[in-house]
């Protein structure tokens, strides 16, 4: 698990989240409120389909223009698939897969304490390798 993941308030400028995920080279950001509430889930994906755009530098100008006013919480995610803390690695990795995700949100009730994402996984499994 990612403790402390890279996070995102639900009034985020969908551009400021997309550079956030791209400056951080993540795919997905947990959506939290200001007491640290999960409320939320935005991927790269979400911003994208918002708009129509090249994966281009000129491209990205483009949309960057036709996602002003845009905010996180219009594009994301509401209500996400997630897992408790005290959940097993099998019970997490199960949810991946049965729901086709690359990211789960750990949650302590309803506060994030974390994310599981496909590179967590195979860090276990490089490490069980080894072992």
């Amino acid at each position: 698990m990612t403790k402390q993941p890279i996070v995102v308030a639900p009034d985020t400028s969908a551009v400021e989240a997309y550079e956030r995920m791209r400056d951080h080279n993540v795919h997905r950001l947990p959506v939290v409120e200001s007491d640290g509430r999960l409320v939320g889930m935005i991927t790269r994906g979400d911003i994208e389909g918002a708009v129509s755009f090249q994966r281009s530098e000129a491209g990205w100008q483009e949309a960057r223009f036709a996602l002003a006013g845009t905010v996180v919480e219009e594009v994301m995610t509401k209500q996400p698939v997630s897992v408790l803390a005290d959940a097993s690695m099998k019970e997490a990795v199960s949810i991946l897969l049965q729901r086709h995700l690359s990211g789960l949100p750990v949650v302590e009730g309803d506060l994030l304490v974390g994310i599981i994402t496909e590179t967590d996984v195979y860090r276990l499994v490089l490490k069980l390798c080894e072992d």
